[in-house]
């Protein structure tokens, strides 16, 4: 039985992430030629107190969620040249798969577990209904690990979007939240 109302279980992957050029190509892509969505635009995110590498953070990124079924797929495509997680992809392989996403119930204990598994702590920042911390374990990786806190936000929120993907007719494919 799935642990949230759109279908995935906690602690197992809920999202697939994507670092992309331009937001609008990539929704469109998702949509025609893999019938994803429709996608809900962040058109300015760079998250509540943001601390990547160990320093306050100024980057900022517009996001579009959508469903692929029961697989959350994000879209970030960076505004700036600030230091990032996302400009680490760009300038080391170009746009691609940036990281996967895991929920959390317990944040800072699943960073020290996977600290202490020999990631690092890349990137976290508030979100509207918790915290999201980007753990690194290096290039050799295929990407990061994304921890969302789960929250009974969190869930709301990411079912809203996905009880909008089911039956999904094609129409209106990017979407303001």
């Amino acid at each position: 039985m799935p642990d949230f109302g759109f279908g995935q279980p906690r602690g197992g992957i809920i999202q697939t992430a994507f670092v992309v050029a331009d937001v609008d190509d990539a929704v469109a892509w998702w949509t025609s030629d893999l019938r994803a969505g429709p996608f809900f635009l962040l058109p300015d995110w760079s998250g509540g107190d943001p601390v990547y590498r160990g320093a306050p953070s100024t980057a900022v990124v517009r996001i579009a969620m959508g469903f692929a079924g029961h697989m959350q797929i994000e879209l970030i495509q960076a505004l700036d040249d600030a230091p990032s997680v996302y400009k680490e992809l760009l300038d080391r392989t170009g746009p691609g798969l940036h990281h996967f996403g895991v929920a959390s119930a317990n944040l800072d204990g699943d960073i020290a577990r996977m600290e202490a598994d020999g990631y690092a702590l890349a990137f976290r920042a508030g979100v509207g209904s918790g915290e999201v911390a980007y753990m690194d374990r290096g290039p050799t990786d295929p990407a990061m690990i994304e921890l969302i806190e789960a929250s009974p936000g969190m869930d709301a929120n990411f079912t809203a979007m996905w009880e909008e993907s089911v039956g999904w007719d094609g129409r209106d494919p990017l979407r303001r939240r």
